[in-house]
């Protein structure tokens, strides 16, 4: 039997079982697709953008160091921007005493850092590749059912963690009240190289489509999130590169000078999905499996990061006073903590979407006039960029970059 059966070994899923290392509780880390596998979507080509309490995070889990320094760029500015329009803000890290606002690391390097660690974990199981088929949540311990090799079998637990994302089969089945809605926008990524220095900046550019954003990766090149509406996702795809380039170029404008190179395009649906209340007894939801939002701001990844550090302290205290991890106020305990923070940044970032796709010209006046008044509001920017850097509020050990045990 196992304390905790983590259900998808992903970034998020296998960040919390690194975070709950040093507890020695025994944790099974389940996942159903090889993590060198093409398929695999956590350890894509995507390029991550981590905030200044994600780093804090996973350096207090030892996993910060496994990646590669070429692979971690700083973000030391960000200039947003709504194109044609008069609305621009600049956010620096000087003004906030940080080395940096935050860092792009791709998706693969992260995802190989967290492997070599899982590797290295004397109280960590993971099984992989394995299916994840039935669950039943008794009143003392859950049980799941697998699939291993054509082969079915049980594996039983006082807790079990889904964080596979919105797409883990099992966890849809639970019937836990979900808002969800489709934007009609897809975020369609690449890489692309300037022909000026990125020195350091990120681009955050609203278009009438959607964020247009602009983040600066080793080798001086740029990773593209370029939201376009659902209709005209084929057509960017499948255009030339220098079509591409050229409208990219005309959307963005010239401050980085001459757009070249163009990496390989992908494209990802996007849609806001939040499990209502994501825990009950014995079951815990997390990241992208609780939440999945709109990619404007780069809040998705280190919204999951914060579950992970949350989650893992509120499990380490009351295994250490002797409760049983599973039971319900425990759970909540979790949930209560972590809630207004989830529900903040998916308003947030719905409300930026909605409030930059209006052309509503007294609309289009206000959004402008707040992002200049921005740059002259020093108390206001240092609000947001301290929320969205992840160092507002009531942080948890690992958030402050403090060990967990």
């Amino acid at each position: 039997m196992f304390d905790i059966v983590i259900v998808g070994g992903g970034l998020v899923g296998a960040s919390l079982a690194c975070a709950l290392a040093p507890t020695n509780l025994r944790i099974a880390v389940v996942e159903a697709v090889p993590f060198k596998s093409q398929h695999q979507p956590s350890y894509d080509e995507r390029v991550l953008a981590i905030a200044q309490g994600s780093k804090r995070i996973l350096d207090a889990i030892s996993v910060w160091s496994e990646i590669g320094k070429a692979d971690a760029t700083p973000i030391k500015t960000i200039h947003i921007s709504d194109r044609g329009r008069f609305g621009a803000s600049h956010l620096r890290h000087t003004k906030y005493g940080v080395e940096a606002l935050g860092y792009t690391v791709p998706a693969r390097a992260l995802g190989n850092a967290l492997i070599q660690k899982l590797d290295h974990l004397p109280h960590i199981t993971v099984l992989c590749p394995v299916k994840v088929t039935g669950l039943d949540v008794e009143h003392d311990q859950a049980a799941l059912t697998i699939l291993q090799d054509s082969k079915q079998d049980k594996l039983t637990c006082r807790l079990v963690v889904f964080a596979g994302g919105t797409t883990t089969e099992i966890g849809g089945s639970l019937d836990f009240r979900t808002e969800s809605y489709k934007y009609g926008q897809t975020a369609v990524i690449s890489t692309v190289t300037p022909s000026f220095p990125h020195n350091n900046t990120a681009y955050e550019r609203f278009t009438e489509t959607g964020p247009l954003a602009m983040l600066p990766t080793r080798q001086n090149r740029y990773a593209v999130v370029w939201t376009a509406l659902d209709e005209q996702v084929e057509g960017l795809l499948h255009c030339s590169d220098d079509d591409f380039l050229e409208q990219l170029q005309y959307r963005f404008g010239d401050r980085v000078g001459a757009l070249q190179k163009l990496g390989i395009r992908r494209a990802y649906p996007l849609s806001f999905v939040k499990v209502e209340r994501p825990v009950r007894s014995r079951i815990v939801v997390v990241g992208n499996a609780a939440h999945t939002i709109h990619p404007v701001a780069g809040q998705g990844f280190n919204l999951g990061l914060r579950d992970v550090s949350t989650l893992a302290e509120v499990l380490y205290d009351a295994d250490s006073t002797g409760l049983d991890i599973g039971a319900i106020g425990v759970v909540d305990r979790y949930w209560k903590w972590r809630e207004r923070d989830v529900n903040r940044v998916g308003v947030f970032t719905d409300s930026l979407i909605r409030t930059f796709s209006n052309n509503f010209l007294p609309l289009v006046l206000l959004r402008d006039t707040a992002l200049v008044a921005l740059d002259l509001m020093p108390l206001a920017q240092q609000f947001l960029v301290k929320r969205t850097m992840g160092l507002a509020g009531k942080l948890p050990r690992l958030a402050r970059g403090m060990p967990l045990v």
